[in-house]
């Protein structure tokens, strides 16, 4: 039995986590109630509070199999509200999707099914589902893991890059020791120092993704993507170039340097069109101007407003659609010729971004300005 001294401070540790994991869901609730990421944070920082509760030894040894089944469902699921709250972290374009609950639900309702049935049953098929439910971490842990990596280099926040990687290396770490500290425990239950090891890494891990997401960091309030679904003005899509997000305020002291990069890149997305190029990268667009990549990062991001480099180089895209749309003299020119012109790859990402950009489907923005003209 464990000693009185570590229980007590088992519990104090998981006390101090539930009450963390709570504050975090609140103030995301109430600051950003609207942000899918906000939502999904949320709603793991409370499934993590189910887990950390229903992982405490005693609860794992005095509770009955068939009453943990829902706890035990909720814990489990908490990998698949993991991997979302990642894609919601790092996609400014992140929506929730019917593939999101469905998911949660089979995933629980597998958990559950074990802990309720097949824990206790000599039926053939418990190695099975056992073993189903074990992937399961590893699984939402690597999709997780791709969400955090993939368009790496178009994240132009520097703040939340850090966050990847954080993110990334300590929830698969975490996922695996926790899977296989499991894995070599009696009935697969921790106890003693390795249940209050996995609650104060646990504990760690929450406080700093927590620091981060409340904006108590650096950069911590740019972490969040605005609302999607934001319309253009009507005024923005007669113009040549893209709407802008919100400028920050300049620095004091001009930098030279600076001006001149801004005006380059100006000069080469306005007037050389380097946008209609499709694998147009970060990388590339850099060694053009002759700049370190960061310099480039740091001029779109914090002096133009832009989060993410791929909607940087869009916004000019879009632009020149509409302009295109907008002339009575292509007005036979098909939706898909000015898309690829524009420099996108294929139809179906250029409609859903101009819908998202201008509130029309292309079609319908060419018919309402050639009707005007």
């Amino acid at each position: 039995m464990d000693s009185l001294p570590l229980t007590l401070l088992d519990a104090a540790l998981r006390g101090t986590l539930v009450a963390l994991l709570v504050l975090l869901a609140l103030v995301l609730l109430r600051e950003r109630p609207h942000l899918p990421v906000a939502q999904a944070a949320a709603a793991l920082a409370l499934g993590l509070c189910v887990q950390v509760v229903s992982s405490t030894p005693l609860f794992e040894a005095r509770v009955p199999g068939v009453w943990q089944a829902q706890w035990v469902a909720i814990s489990v699921g908490n990998a698949v509200l993991f991997w979302v709250f990642a894609q919601a972290l790092f996609d400014d374009e992140f929506s929730w999707r019917p593939l999101h609950v469905v998911a949660w639900l089979m995933v629980a309702a597998l958990s559950g099914f074990n802990c309720a049935v097949m824990a206790h049953s000599a039926s053939s098929f418990a190695p099975f589902t056992f073993g189903l439910q074990r992937l399961v971490p590893l699984l939402f842990a690597a999709l997780a893991a791709w969400a955090a990596a993939s368009q790496w280099r178009a994240d132009l926040v520097e703040g939340r890059r850090r966050l990847r990687a954080f993110t990334v290396t300590t929830g698969v770490v975490y996922t695996l020791a926790t899977l296989v500290a499991r894995l070599g425990s009696p009935l697969g239950q921790l106890t003693g120092a390795t249940a209050m090891a996995d609650v104060l890494i646990l504990l760690v891990i929450v406080a700093v993704i927590g620091w981060r997401l409340l904006g108590l960091g650096i950069e911590g309030s740019r972490l969040f993507a605005p609302a999607p679904g934001v319309v253009v003005p009507e005024e923005a899509a007669d113009t040549d170039l893209p709407a802008r997000a919100p400028t920050p305020a300049p620095p004091a002291a001009p930098d030279p340097a600076e001006d001149r990069l801004a005006a380059a890149l100006q000069h080469a997305m306005a007037e050389e069109r380097l946008y209609r190029s499709e694998d147009l990268g970060l990388a590339s667009l850099a060694a053009r101007l002759a700049v370190p990549e960061y310099r480039l990062r740091r001029l779109i991001n914090q002096r133009l407003g832009h989060r993410n480099f791929n909607a940087f180089v869009n916004g000019f895209r879009l632009a020149d659609a509409r302009n295109a749309l907008a002339d009575p003299a292509l007005s036979d020119t098909p939706v898909l010729t000015i898309a690829l012109d524009a420099g996108f790859q294929s139809i179906g990402p250029f409609n859903r971004a101009f819908k998202a950009a201008t509130g029309l489907t292309p079609t319908e923005f060419r018919r309402q300005k050639l009707a005007v003209s």
